[in-house]
């Protein structure tokens, strides 16, 4: 017979509950804090509410009322250098760190509600609105807050999308000597995402000082947790990476306290990340004023035994109970919060104009100017006043033939010799003497400890990567192996990375670089070998870089880490071998955003390309002498740095086009471009852009069929003799 011994988990995962000795022996400011904070959410959500009924919120209202005291217990040990960010429904916790940020530290009393406070609930409320005054002026609306000043870092629409950023701004605080945390929020729903649990592996692996907080208020929407996971008590998914984990009755405010308190003493001491589950209750809806029971999801009796244990009125009894303020007090302090609410609704609405009697509207001033509409999508470019710029025709340094891939290693390690912020990260970079393809030597050589190999989980580390940028201290630049892994990273590059300045206000810096190899032609077949170019540059605020020899990757690589935008360095393995001309001692020079390079000039035609292609397109021209043609070398991608004065001034001198690319046409970045160059310079083409791709599938792995999927110097040969015939 087989022997069977019982494991133990690695780590504790314990419930933890408040007793009558402990709300005894609790602070009295503890508690006045945090009834009167809750006290203060509460009457925000229920004006919330209140406006969202008629018709003044525009978008959803996701309301946490009932789960305030999950928040308040939770945030208000937190310090303003500790961070919090969360999910859709997060106005409570967004709400108790800014308090938090705003309050004096100790009160003998119920917290005053100061001109501080004011103004974080009518920028909070005017946020919801949609209205220029709220912390993101508008944009970020009632799922997107942040405000950074007080480590309220960003909620996030998709669930589970802000968890890696927190690992990123938890990362960040270790490793710049600090003892501060980041508690990120999110919901039971989230726990079944897939980047969730990459996080847990990575913070664990990297013993992150990172509180992973989940509020499981039962129903995702208006699905039970029952259905979808076979373990609702979702704190045990902490012992499968061994993470301390605390399950905690939500509605007790002070048991969620003392399971934070615990939490933080782990964290602060430098052992890794931990888990809290508070089993809350939203008492409306996953949107709106109705009860889940109106939807037919939840019965009337399980609602009311939910608010019969109200969070707030549990710490109203024991406040009550111990003397340390009135009913009297404490109903007054509640009616001034309301009429606070009040107060900041009327300087935001007025009468509707020609309305019903009481309707009103949001004041036509308070909204943002239309004008606004794309303002910073992306930054200024003002970091990169004072560079230095270079071409190789002109450049005063010593040049040499060099190894594509050899400069990729040195200009990474020189740029980290100069800049202590820079950090790469990505699987396998710290291994095989320079990851995968060498592109790390230097980096290794120099510093070891900056280079980090990571799990093989691309949303977790690009997440992490995005988390590092947002909050500035550290400029990532993450490597994803091949450049179709980011369709495995989709959320973070895209919605996250992208889309991060914009949403909450156009201001905040996101200087993320990530570097990616197109590796057409290697036989690792349809799900390594596209080119991405086509759907990056449809993400207005990434920006997109593509160097074709040696001297450019330099200046390109080191602009964009200057960059205070994200930038996608894209790289073809068909060039790490190749020879070029190339810096030998000086790499400090940079290529200017949105400058394009001729490559070759003649009357007859404007060529474009970009990457290997670039060299394709000149063995071609070299074998049809009779065309004479521009070739463009188009260095920057993105919509916003495409060089459009050295299109615009070739293709009026030679009337007609041809766009090179190899890759395949549904995903072709070609197709925008013609379509583009047609609309600003029809007047000048005497003939229709033409254009050499990739096939419509991606690679094979069988050599001819790779071959006949992609684009290389016979396809712009003959694309060119079809030209010069006609």
């Amino acid at each position: 017979m087989p022997s069977r011994d019982t494991l133990t988990p690695s780590s504790p995962w314990v419930e933890l509950s408040a007793s009558a000795d402990d709300w005894d022996a609790a602070d009295p400011a503890l508690l006045l804090g945090m009834l009167g904070q809750a006290q203060w959410i509460r009457a925000f959500e229920e004006y919330v509410l209140e406006l969202a009924g008629a018709g003044l919120i525009h978008g959803p209202a996701h309301s946490s009322v009932g789960q305030e005291g999950g928040a308040v217990g939770s945030a208000l040990p937190l310090r303003s250098d500790d961070f919090v960010n969360g999910t859709h429904r997060g106005h409570h916790q967004f709400l108790a760190k800014a308090f938090g940020h705003v309050l004096p530290s100790k009160s003998d009393g119920l917290p005053e509600l100061d001109e501080n406070v004011r103004m974080v609930l009518r920028r909070t409320l005017a946020e919801i609105c949609g209205l220029s005054d709220g912390f993101c002026r508008g944009r970020g609306g009632s799922m997107h807050l942040q405000w950074k000043e007080a480590g309220a870092m960003g909620t996030n629409a998709i669930v589970g999308g802000g968890v890696p950023q927190a690992a990123g701004f938890a990362w960040n605080q270790l490793h710049a000597g600090t003892d501060a945390v980041t508690v990120t929020y999110f919901g039971d729903g989230a726990v079944n995402i897939g980047s969730v649990l990459e996080t847990f592996n990575l913070a664990a692996a990297w013993r992150l000082p990172i509180c992973f907080f989940i509020e499981n208020n039962l129903y995702a929407v208006s699905t039970p947790v029952s259905e979808v996971t076979a373990e609702p008590r979702l704190s045990g998914r902490g012992t499968g990476f061994n993470i301390p984990s605390w399950r905690v009755d939500g509605m007790n405010a002070l048991a969620v306290n003392l399971a934070m308190n615990e939490a933080l003493e782990h964290m602060r001491a430098g052992r890794g990340p931990t888990i809290i589950e508070a089993e809350v209750y939203r008492y409306f809806h996953q949107n709106g004023a109705y009860p889940g029971s109106a939807f037919g999801y939840r019965d009337k009796a399980e609602e009311k035994a939910w608010r019969d244990r109200d969070a707030l009125e549990m710490l109203r009894a024991n406040i009550i109970r111990r003397k340390l303020a009135t009913a009297r007090q404490i109903t007054a302090a509640q009616k001034q919060v309301t009429a606070v609410m009040q107060e900041i609704g009327d300087s935001l609405l007025e009468a509707a104009p020609g309305g019903k009697p009481g309707q009103r509207r949001i004041k036509p001033a308070a909204w943002p100017d239309s004008t606004f509409v794309d303002a910073g999508v992306r930054g200024d470019l003002s970091e990169l006043e004072g560079s230095r710029y270079e071409e190789a025709a002109t450049f005063s340094g010593k040049l040499e033939d060099r190894r594509f891939i050899d400069v990729v290693s040195d200009v990474i390690g020189r740029r980290m010799e100069t800049d202590e912020r820079i950090i790469v990260l990505g699987e396998d970079v710290n291994r095989l003497k320079g990851g995968t393809n060498g592109a790390t030597k230097r980096a290794l050589e120099l510093f070891p400890d900056r280079v980090l190999g990571t799990p093989i989980s691309e949303n977790a580390f690009a997440g992490l990567g995005g988390g590092m940028a947002i909050d500035g201290r550290f400029r990532p630049v993450v490597e994803f192996m091949y450049a179709d892994f980011m369709w495995v990273a989709a959320d973070q590059l895209f919605n996250q990375v992208a889309k991060a300045r914009h949403m909450f206000g156009g201001d905040g810096a996101v200087p993320f670089v990530l570097r990616s190899k197109l590796a057409a032609g290697t036989g690792y077949g349809s799900q390594h070998t596209m080119d991405p170019a086509g759907i990056l540059t449809t993400a207005a605020g990434l920006r997109v870089v593509a160097p074709s020899n040696p001297f450019d990757y330099v200046g390109l690589m080191n602009t964009a880490l200057a960059c205070d935008d994200p930038v996608v360095v894209l790289e073809h393995v068909d060039l790490y071998q190749t020879t070029g001309t190339g810096p030998v001692d000086d790499l400090d020079y940079r290529i200017p955003v949105g400058k394009a390079a001729l490559r070759r000039e003649g009357e007859d035609l404007t060529v474009i390309s970009y990457l290997s292609m670039v060299n394709h397109c000149l063995e071609a021209l070299d074998q049809v002498p009779q065309l004479q043609a521009d070739l463009i070398d188009l260095r920057w991608l993105d919509r916003a740095s495409l060089d459009w004065d050295t299109i615009e001034a070739s293709v009026k001198k030679t009337n007609r086009v041809l766009i090179v690319e190899q890759g395949a046409r549904g995903t072709s970045y070609g197709g925008w471009l013609a379509d583009e160059i047609q609309r600003r310079l029809f007047d000048w083409l005497d003939a229709p852009i033409e254009r050499v791709t990739g096939g419509e599938a991606s690679p094979s792995i069988s050599k001819v069929l790779e071959r006949a999927a992609i684009a290389r110097t016979e396809e712009v040969v003959s694309a060119l003799r079809d030209i010069a015939s006609n």
